[in-house]
């Protein structure tokens, strides 16, 4: 049967409705970038409505590709419009917690964030999307995200395809469902519209680019809300993995297969040398994908279920056609052989070991909600206070039937043991995904370097959206000492929130009256009502008392500056 439908899906795309050429996203060379989120529609289906998106700038879906060099003292603008309190998370970036774009630093609408970092993590294929807790699917499926590409001087030093859309492609693969209105539907388990950097792919479309035949390099992101996929390419065409989610490989691995769970990042390089004229397809095997993995075949549920039976599970199938043109000017016509030097911790450094259970109400459990550690996720609860500077291992254990894919904000990691063993060639670099299967387990070692912030917290979480969303995800801070940046110490014309939690009243402390004017204190509560604003003096106290408990948001603007502090109300 898989073959008959494979066969199916062959004929019918190679006899498509439409055909669309490789959309390249524009992009936006740093330090400073602006970046504003909206909302806008799409023609994804040929009858029906439009349906519903998200873009960034002047695209009607996803966003430009941002390209930094390490070193950067990027200054990125954010304002949102989509009438929708969101957040934009600078997804496998190393910088301070207060700029990381997690749940606890929400835009509300018409709100303009200004994240200020140094770019410090290697050359690699990066990504932002937006992390609003219980919201982050639905956003980001309706096309709020878009790609990151840093540079280095050991990137650069290599003989590697880097002209943007020319031989050096961003594919950011997608595979959704979308309700009989044609609107986009976060809890997507019957997925099965697929896109190719924002264009559909597949049931009477398909896209196709243009490659010269020579060395081109690919990179591909997985942003699905759920699906993996096993890329490879027709006749089993050999190719080689230079990169994964956080930087080169130390050699390129070839191979005929990659598997990327959602959020998952690599680059590849195909050798189309010789090859000018000829067609061949960029292919999602998932015939051989494990059952428990989501694309592969669909595991038989328990009555009452959603349905889960899409109809790309288990098949292997066409995402894109590859037509070879001539050569460019100066090709690169060879793989080099060798790339960086990746230097992993040694696991008898490590400080401590943590075990994270990826836990389920039951075995039978195979659609959420998920947990770690048999907790679901608390905004008021900080998991793990981790010191800074400290290397850790983490051990992932899954106790359901269904893969995660486990992400990590703050940091890179690499993986050290898979399955009791060592982890594969395309392992071997620097991660922040990690795909664990059913009743199986992973080790990384990482080192908590150079931030620490005793009030906005890091994330860690499935990156399954529907999972992130529903609850499986923690949260850890990482304390100061002596050595590293703490960024949440005072800056000249700062202020105090106190006490902090609170109970029934909280008060402002502005240190020295400011040159120009009194400034304004605006307080948001989690989903973005404001509980207060006005002017303030030196010193003011705000009643509380009706408040509920949760976490709230202070921000002072004032004509030398914008600040802005977090608020527990007990």
């Amino acid at each position: 049967m898989k073959k008959v439908f494979f066969l199916f899906l062959t004929v019918f795309n190679l006899s498509v409705f439409s055909q669309t050429q490789l959309y390249i996203p524009d992009t936006l060379v740093g330090p400073n970038v602006s970046l504003t989120m909206h909302k806008d529609s799409v023609q994804f289906f040929p009858t029906g409505n439009y349906s519903h998106t998200y873009a960034y700038n002047l695209n009607k879906y996803l966003g430009p590709t941002l390209i930094f060099n390490k070193g950067d003292n990027v200054n990125i603008t954010v304002n949102n419009q989509i009438d929708d309190t969101s957040t934009v998370h600078w997804h496998g970036i190393h910088l301070p917690a207060k700029w990381d774009g997690g749940p606890h630093t929400p835009m509300i609408p018409g709100a303009t964030w200004n994240p200020q970092f140094t770019v410090m993590d290697n050359a690699a294929t990066y990504w932002y999307h937006p992390h609003m807790h219980m919201k982050t699917a639905l956003q980001a499926i309706k096309g709020a995200a878009g790609l990151i590409i840093v540079r280095d001087p050991i990137e650069a030093a290599l003989t590697l395809p880097r002209k943007y859309g020319v031989d050096d492609f961003p594919l950011i693969v997608q595979c959704q469902q979308y309700d009989s209105a044609n609107q986009a539907m976060e809890l997507g388990m019957q997925d099965s519209t697929l896109l190719i950097n924002g264009a559909r792919a597949n049931y009477g479309y398909s896209v196709y680019g243009n490659f010269p035949a020579q060395v081109v390099r690919m990179r591909i992101l997985n942003a699905s809300g759920e699906r993996a996929f096993n890329f490879g390419f027709s006749g089993n065409k050999q190719f080689y993995q230079i990169a994964s989610d956080g930087g080169l490989l130390n050699t390129p691995y070839l191979t005929t297969r990659v598997r990327l769970a959602p959020g998952e990042r690599a680059e590849i390089l195909l050798d189309l040398n010789g090859m000018n004229g000829q067609t061949i397809y960029f292919m999602s095997y998932a015939s051989e994908l494990a059952m428990g993995i989501q694309g592969g075949p669909t595991m038989p549920m328990p009555q009452g279920s959603p349905p889960m039976d899409s109809p790309l599970n288990g098949i292997d199938f066409n995402t894109m056609q590859i037509n070879v043109v001539p050569q460019t000017i100066n090709p690169v016509t060879t793989i080099p052989t060798t790339l960086t030097t990746n230097s992993p911790y040694n696991p008898a450094s490590a400080n401590v070991t943590r075990t994270i259970r990826f836990t389920a109400d039951s075995l039978m459990v195979m659609d959420g909600p998920f947990y770690f550690n048999d907790s679901t996720f608390d905004m008021m609860r900080i998991d793990y206070t981790i010191p800074l500077n400290s290397i850790e291992v983490w051990k992932l254990v899954n106790e359901t039937m269904v893969a995660h894919p486990f992400h990590i904000h703050d940091v890179q990691f690499y993986v050290i043991e898979r399955s009791g063993t060592a982890p594969g060639p395309e392992e071997m670099g620097r991660k922040d995904v990690v795909f664990v299967p059913p009743f199986d387990s992973v080790m990384f070692i990482t080192k908590f370097e150079d931030f620490a912030d005793t009030v906005i917290p890091f994330m860690f979480h499935c990156h399954i959206l529907m999972h992130e969303d529903d609850g499986m995800m923690g949260q850890f801070i990482v304390s100061p000492d002596a050595v590293g940046i703490f960024e949440n110490s005072k800056t000249p014309g700062d202020f105090t929130v106190y006490p902090n939690p609170a109970t029934d009243q909280i008060s402002f402390l502005f240190p020295g009256s400011p040159s120009k004017g009194k400034p304004k204190i605006i307080i948001t509560d989690f989903c973005g009502k404001e509980m207060y604003s006005g002017l303030v003096s030196e010193k003011q106290e705000i009643k509380t008392t009706s408040w509920a408990r949760g976490i709230y948001f202070v921000e002072l603007i004032s004509e030398q500056q914008k600040v802005f502090k977090k608020l527990i109300i007990n």
